[in-house]
Formats: C-alpha cells, structure tokens, sequence
C-alpha cells in the first residue's frame, strides 16, 4: 500500500503556482491550439483558487 504524502502548500498557492507556470508556457509559444490550452488551464487554476479561498473563508455562512 502507498503512502499518500501530504501537500506542503495551501491548495491555492498550489493553484495559483500551477497557473503562472501555464502563462509561462504559453508567452513561449506561437499562436495556436497548444497555447490556447494552456492559457485556458492557467485560467481554470486561477477561478478554481479564488473559488477555493471564497469557500474557506471565515466570512462564508450557511444559508438559513
């Protein structure tokens, strides 16, 4: 059985790292399909770490 190892980062510090590393990517390539993929990733990492900080912030309360 593996060991699962636990993440050293806060999950959107991970995302937000995995998003730069997309954009980094893609300044790098021509334009086309390649680039937009990874501009569309680095763009789905970024709402995906906003959404996360949102649920988890202290301010968000259970509907009534």
């Amino acid at each position: 059985m593996q060991q699962r190892m636990k993440p050293t980062s806060p999950l959107e510090d991970r995302l937000e790292q995995m998003a730069e590393h997309c954009r980094q990517n893609a300044a790098h390539l021509p334009p086309g399909p390649e680039r937009e993929e990874l501009i569309r990733k680095a763009r789905q990492a970024e709402t995906a770490s906003r959404l996360t900080e949102w649920v988890l912030s202290p301010g968000l309360r259970p509907p009534t």
